[in-house]
Parts: C-alpha cells; sequence; structure tokens
C-alpha cells in the first residue's frame, strides 16, 4: 500500500460505528466496481480520486455530529441535470436498494469523467 492507502485505511478504522461499517461497505462497492478510483483522504473524509482529483467522498455522521452520513459527488462527477441536480445524499444504511443506487450514480460519475 501507498502511502494516500494507508492514511485511508487509518482514517476508516478510526471512525466510530455505524459510520464505519458504511464506510467500509462503500469502500468495497467502490473497489468492486470503479477499480480507476483511488482512495484518498480529503479534508479529513474517505474520498475517491480519478487522476489526482477526488470525484466521490463520504462524510461521517460523526464528524459534525449529525443524524446521518453524507455521499458526496465533487464538480469533477458530472452529475449534471438541467439547471439543479442533487450531489450528497443522505447515509444511513448500505442496504441492497442504496447499493443499486450508489452504483448508479458512480457510473454516471464515472461516465462523466470519460
Amino acid at each position: 500500500m501507498g502511502k494516500a492507502e494507508d492514511a485511508f485505511q487509518a482514517l476508516l478504522a478510526q471512525l466510530p460505528e455505524p459510520d464505519r461499517a458504511l464506510a467500509v461497505g462503500l469502500h468495497a462497492l467502490v473497489q468492486a466496481h470503479a477499480p480507476a478510483l483511488t482512495p484518498r483522504t480529503w479534508y479529513g473524509m474517505p474520498a475517491y480520486a480519478l487522476k489526482g482529483r477526488v470525484v466521490l467522498f463520504f462524510q461521517p455522521a460523526s464528524r459534525f455530529k449529525t443524524r446521518y452520513a453524507t455521499l458526496g459527488f465533487t464538480h469533477e462527477a458530472r452529475l449534471d441535470e438541467g439547471e439543479i441536480w442533487p450531489v450528497a445524499f443522505a447515509l444511513k444504511a448500505l442496504t441492497p436498494e442504496v447499493e443499486r443506487t450508489v452504483l448508479r450514480l458512480l457510473q454516471r460519475a464515472l461516465e462523466g469523467l470519460s
């Protein structure tokens, strides 16, 4: 593992539950379906980048003491839909339905990067 991957894994290990379980599950999804994205930390949060540009990040609920974690996409993801579109999503569990939604968003983000 490189320095960025080591820092990423250390960050995951330090997250309290349920943030850790969400981050680990999200990591497994990204690694399985978007291996071109590189795990790294971004403003102290787990994130994924392509060619050094962050595309996707996970904001743990514990970071700001909120009632849900946030899955966010940066402008690099190009999830554009008309004049207004969502780029951040409340995340409380990684159910099969949520995983399918995350994978659809991830696919759109990857298409926008090509």
